[in-house]
């Protein structure tokens, strides 16, 4: 028996050390065949949903390229400090990948997504296998800290639970945004956002003046030349580049490049997310058909699937560019935080797309509702930092950072995985919020019912 277990262990190591945009297609693949899909139409769709999230990390990578350097130069222009590196979130899905909890933790997942869909808890099937590192990295941190597997269990069932919930929740803003039927959003660090938009669009419809002020580059009208052009993902990347490049101390010829580089990027992302778009919009929709015929208890049902879709709505872009200068400006100023996002600051586009859709597409109110989250981010991601180093060296792992702390912006500063690593070893502060996150959930609850 334990031969088994460790084979199987051992298959699914192997399999997850390959890239998410491997991964990812070959899934797909095989649910395009399960659906009765033609042979060359499910290649095709599994090779359209492969380059474009390939397309997706060579992106990001060259904007780390442009943007890092600008940082530093401010960095230094000022002469700050910052003792914690932002690395971004691949050390941390290669903690979670390494460790030996890892495979039961998959298990479980898809055990409890197949139960809750049995018992009617839910109409989402979690086909995002990648981002299950996003529940298995809890599990991995508490067992290694309090190691007790029995506690590290519960609590990556519990956050997977939740996920699933809210993906679930995601699917009729997406219908509503981008027109997509079935589809839903999936990893925790976008997806967990929904009951905190879901509360704070609320309360903005409650203030006057304000529940007015409406900025959509989605639906901007075509033969409007003025806010035609902001409605250009590039042309907002320009003006981004041309304001780090100033604050950078750059000369003009090198202010030029950086901009007309970032305006580039702004490009490319949106045409690799509708690589990804048109990938999943065959294989899901076929694959939800088939189930619904099989199984007349999951009509609605929708599918959980990763954010490179949503690269494709402007508003999601102009607001992950705008949210991107301001978490720079945001840790120069903000008390207590020990880091500059810069590895995992193009993330920042990902993360905060489902709160652009619950805003439909209002960028106004995406980037205030996005202000705490930064705040925050950078804030967990610094005190968690000791946590991070620990078990990246626990795991053998050389980040090259010599004796600095390692953290990841975004990923590393996720308020829900850090609350329930906190309530799982018994923090009392951790158990005071409870109640207004069940308050929250209860609120997009409502929302969902009412949107359905």
């Amino acid at each position: 028996m334990e031969s088994i277990i460790g084979g199987l262990g051992s298959a699914l190591s192997t399999f997850f050390s390959f890239k998410a945009y491997v991964i990812l297609p070959v899934f797909m693949l095989v649910l395009a065949l399960l659906a009765r899909m033609r042979v060359k139409e499910a290649l095709l769709a599994a090779i359209r949903i492969g380059a474009g999230f390939a397309g997706v990390f060579v992106v990001f990578g060259f904007f780390v390229s442009q943007i890092s350097p600008a940082i530093e130069s401010i960095i230094a222009l000022r002469g700050l400090d910052y003792p914690v590196i932002d690395i971004g979130w691949p050390p941390l899905a290669a903690i979670t990948w390494s460790s030996a909890l890892t495979p039961a933790v998959i298990f479980l997942i898809m055990i409890l997504n197949v139960v809750m869909i049995l018992t009617r808890m839910t109409k989402n099937l979690y086909l995002d296998l990648w981002n299950y590192w996003h529940f298995a990295f809890l599990g991995v941190m508490l067992h290694n800290v309090t190691g007790n597997a029995v506690i590290a269990l519960a609590a990556t069932a519990l956050i997977a639970a939740y996920t699933i919930k809210c993906a679930e929740w995601s699917a009729p803003h997406v219908k509503r945004e981008l027109g997509l039927d079935g589809i839903a959003v999936s990893p925790l660090s976008v997806t967990g956002f929904l009951p905190y938009a879901t509360a704070m669009d609320s309360l903005f419809d409650s203030i006057p003046g304000l529940r007015r002020l409406d900025w959509n580059p989605s639906k901007v009208k075509a033969d409007s030349s003025g806010p035609r052009l902001l409605r250009e993902p590039m042309v907002i990347g320009f003006l981004v580049g041309v304001f780090l490049s100033v604050l950078a101390g750059y000369s003009l010829k090198t202010a030029l490049e950086t901009s007309v580089n970032i305006a580039a990027v702004m490009f490319l992302l949106p045409r690799c997310g509708g690589l990804i778009g048109e990938g999943m919009g065959s294989v899901s929709p076929a694959f939800k058909d088939l189930m619904e015929r099989k199984f007349s208890s999951m009509k609605g049902l929708s599918i959980a699937m990763d954010t490179g879709f949503l690269l494709t709505n402007p508003s999601v872009m102009a607001t992950g560019l705008i949210l991107i200068v301001l978490s720079i400006l945001v840790a120069f100023i903000l008390p207590g935080n020990r880091v500059i996002p810069i590895g995992d600051l193009p993330n920042l586009i990902s993360v905060i797309s489902l709160t652009v859709l619950v805003m439909r597409g209002n960028v106004i109110r995406s980037v205030l509702a996005g202000l705490p989250i930064i705040a925050s981010f950078l804030l967990i991601s610094s005190k968690m930092a000791p946590v991070f180093t620990a078990q990246a060296a626990a795991a053998g792992m050389d980040m090259g950072t010599g004796a600095r702390e390692i953290t990841a912006f975004t990923d590393g500063g996720n308020q829900i995985r850090f609350w329930l690593f906190h309530l799982f070893q018994g923090n009392l502060a951790a158990v005071v919020v409870i109640l207004p996150v069940l308050a929250l959930i209860f609120l997009s609850w409502r929302r969902y019912k009412a949107n359905r």
